[in-house]
């Protein structure tokens, strides 16, 4: 009995040395953060839980997918999704403007999205759909003048276990990433506590799903560079990007590389140079009690990273509250516009030149 006492006492010791001496400086609670940027921009009201932003750069529309997360998590299935739900489009011109693009739906609680544009000029947005009754899809959306929406079908596979965001490839092609395994038991609270590498990429290749990366300590945002030859994931509890090789033709995704970031990584988006815009959440655990508690602030921050060097740049800090726990950065010429998690606006941003300027910045 003694010797069993003793190994669960040096197990116990061993899970507490572990959680101070990786899982606390990976949570960011020590992070020192000075605003940047914040006080130049505009608050936009959109709607509850502006998850998503991505911009279409033909158009200079912005479409921000909304949820409100918090009446998600209090409701129970049968009251069904906030009426607020949706995908709304924004002119980053006149931002101010802003109107409800997504058709009525039933139950619809949207979260990642992604744009494809198609060789002949055909545009869809592949959106992640959360119902409260139960499943996981990815909705796909024709998008017609105005940047209105006309859903074509809804896609799901037994592969799609908790979808965060989708990449889309193709016309039905597309990635998403499953942000972690388990729902019950102890593995659902030592999962994220101690940022266990349970969290997957699926691939649809049109017809069916399949897992294509493993081993991902919570993987948040994906996207692809310019040319589709490189897609990017964020491993948000490891505080970095992962870097993969793509296969067009199998959809394979090949590791080659890893980039650091100075924040936990959420959504990723791709500037016209190939530079990756991240918001992040830079204090875990202060987004853990303002998901439970909107009066608690949870910083915001988005970053640029220069994809060849790995360089990162700060570009927007918020540790005021005008905008808690950033989830997107969206950027095209010289404006910013920051998402997030819970809150019903977006900040938009017009970017200074002095913040621009360093290898491989936008022209």
């Amino acid at each position: 009995m003694q010797r069993v006492l003793i190994v669960i006492a040096a197990a116990l010791a061993a899970l507490v040395a572990y959680f101070l001496a990786t899982i606390i400086p990976l949570s960011g609670a020590f992070a020192h953060l000075e605003n940047r940027l914040v006080d130049q921009c505009d608050s936009v009201t959109v709607a509850p839980g502006t998850e998503d932003v991505t911009i279409d750069p033909d158009t200079n529309l912005a479409f921000i997918t909304a949820a409100d997360r918090r009446g998600w998590y209090n409701k129970s299935g049968e009251e069904g999704a906030a009426p607020s739900n949706g995908v709304y489009a924004m002119n980053v011109s006149s931002p101010h403007e802003v109107r409800l693009v997504s058709p009525p739906m039933d139950d619809f609680l949207p979260h990642g999205e992604s744009l494809w544009r198609g060789p002949n000029g055909e545009k869809r947005l592949f959106v992640i759909n959360h119902p409260t009754k139960g499943g996981q899809y990815v909705e796909i959306f024709d998008v017609g003048e105005g940047g209105m929406l006309t859903h074509v079908e809804s896609v799901s596979f037994p592969e799609m276990e908790h979808p965060n965001d989708v990449l889309a490839v193709g016309p039905r092609q597309f990635y998403i990433t499953n942000d972690h395994k388990f729902d019950k038991g102890p593995l659902a609270v030592l999962e994220p506590y101690l940022a266990l590498p349970f969290a997957s990429v699926a691939y649809f290749d049109g017809e069916k799903g399949r897992i294509v990366r493993k081993n991902i300590a919570y993987a948040n945002g994906i996207n692809q560079s310019p040319d589709g030859k490189h897609v990017y994931v964020s491993e948000l509890l490891k505080r970095r990007i992962l870097v993969f090789d793509r296969n067009a033709e199998t959809g394979d995704l090949t590791p080659i590389g890893k980039i650091k970031v100075n924040t936990a990584p959420d959504n990723i988006e791709v500037s016209r140079d190939g530079a990756l815009w991240v918001a992040g959440h830079s204090r875990i655990f202060d987004f853990v009690k303002h998901a439970k508690d909107p009066n608690v602030i949870a910083p915001s921050h988005v970053v640029r990273i220069n994809a060849r060097s790995g360089e990162n740049k700060d570009l927007f800090i918020d540790t005021t509250g005008k905008l808690n726990a950033s989830s997107v950065g969206a950027v095209w010429d010289k404006t910013l516009i920051v998402g997030a998690v819970f809150d019903d606006h977006v900040m938009v941003c017009p970017m200074v030149e002095i913040f621009l300027r360093g290898p491989g910045a936008s022209r």
